[in-house]
């Protein structure tokens, strides 16, 4: 069934489509071939998307964001996922949630300048030993008086060359496994704090991942970001919303711009006398393509009306992130198909979306993890997951 839209829902689509056509699309070809955004591109961006109202609307409006409820969020994310991340990036904002958990001189000195584009963070949890399985990393932070001493280091974390500061999980308690982790904010520049070289990735040109090293850099009791101890319990709570909209809805997004792609090619591409969408094959592809589409879509808006009416979505987030990576996936496979030579060569669009698509399946939880998060439910009684009459 489609699905209804307010006129400001509509205004917000097309206004978000416009930028990207507009802004931020003829951008697209020179970050893949120079393999970054020029610094007088991403000013001209930031600023054009300060004006149309876009950067940070998923912060609430008393600490100066856009206050979007999670379903208009994703139908923005969704439009957004139509270009490259780094572009993304720098128009929306990635303004993690999680410093919302804030003191007020926290919000003031960390999130408020995020907010306004003065400061850029990323969360950093991820270790070599540590992805999938958040629990198991080894970072540490042991107390030195009033200040925590913190050890270790991160691994894949996006775009660290730019941040100012970083959101960084730490065991404070190795005796309490889960319970004895906590959260610190890290500021760029501390002494015995390195951001690692990039680690060029097969896919999202344009972005950078590098390690951070930490040894013995101090902290101020000001760095502790929620209760000691609670630093796992506050990254799952808070960044739900951000698992759907980066991964979900932007994949619903990107498979959209392939599929309007392949319906052009269908039309355009002739092989035998007759344009290639005459063949019954290929029509099978866009058909699939197009049902996939629409079912991810209904999952991910469905979701976020359930998080908009005050539900406990943990399992059904993870739903909609297998759901909308692996039919991302399957989409771009299809397409390099239709496509033909010109899909696999690169250079060309399809190629590109073909490796960023990659990834989708990976970060933020591997398809496997969030497949036990849904059986563990399942086992556990929630019934409502497949069943319309236990909801």
């Amino acid at each position: 069934m489609p699905v209804t839209l307010s006129d400001e829902q509509r205004l917000l689509i097309s206004t978000i489509r416009r930028f990207i056509v507009s802004e931020l699309r003829p951008l697209e070809d020179k970050i893949e071939q120079t393999g970054k955004l020029a610094d007088e591109d991403a000013a001209r961006i930031f600023e054009r998307s300060r004006e149309l109202g876009f950067y940070a609307m998923s912060i609430p409006e008393e600490h100066g964001g856009g206050g979007l409820s999670t379903f208009d969020w994703m139908l923005a994310e969704e439009q957004f996922g139509q270009t490259s991340d780094i572009l993304i990036r720098r128009a929306f904002g990635n303004i993690y949630e999680i410093l919302l958990a804030g003191t007020p001189d926290q919000h003031a000195r960390w999130l408020a300048p995020s907010v306004r584009g003065e400061r850029v963070f990323a969360v950093a949890f991820t270790e070599p030993e540590a992805g999938s399985d958040a629990a198991a990393i080894r970072t540490s932070a042991r107390r030195d008086g009033d200040a925590w001493v913190l050890n270790g280091h991160k691994c894949f974390i996006s775009d660290a060359h730019a941040c100012d500061f970083f959101v960084v999980t730490a065991v404070t308690d190795k005796d309490t496994g889960a319970k004895g982790i906590s959260t610190f904010i890290v500021d760029t520049g501390l002494n015995g704090f390195t951001v690692g070289p990039n680690q060029p990735m097969m896919g999202l040109r344009g972005t950078t991942h590098a390690e951070l090293f930490f040894d013995n850099v101090r902290l101020g009791p000001e760095t502790l970001l929620g209760p000691e101890g609670g630093g796992l319990k506050l990254a799952l709570a808070t960044l739900g919303r951000i698992r759907l909209a980066q991964i979900a809805a932007r994949a619903v997004g990107k498979a959209t711009r392939v599929l309007d792609l392949m319906i052009d090619h269908a039309h355009g591409r002739k092989q035998f006398g007759q344009p290639i969408g005459d063949f019954q094959m290929v029509q099978k592809m866009l058909a699939d393509s197009a049902m996939e589409i629409s079912a991810a879509r209904s999952a991910l808006l469905d979701t976020a009306s359930f998080i908009d009416l005050g539900g406990d979505a943990r399992a059904e987030i993870s739903m909609v992130k297998v759901q909308a990576s692996e039919m991302l996936g399957r989409v771009v496979d299809r397409a390099v198909q239709v496509f033909g030579g010109s899909g696999y060569a690169k250079g060309l669009p399809i190629e590109r979306y073909y490796r960023d698509a990659r990834i989708y399946r990976i970060f933020d939880g591997t398809s496997e993890i969030h497949r036990s998060v849904i059986a563990r439910s399942l086992i556990n009684g929630a019934p409502q997951l497949y069943d319309i009459g236990a909801q």
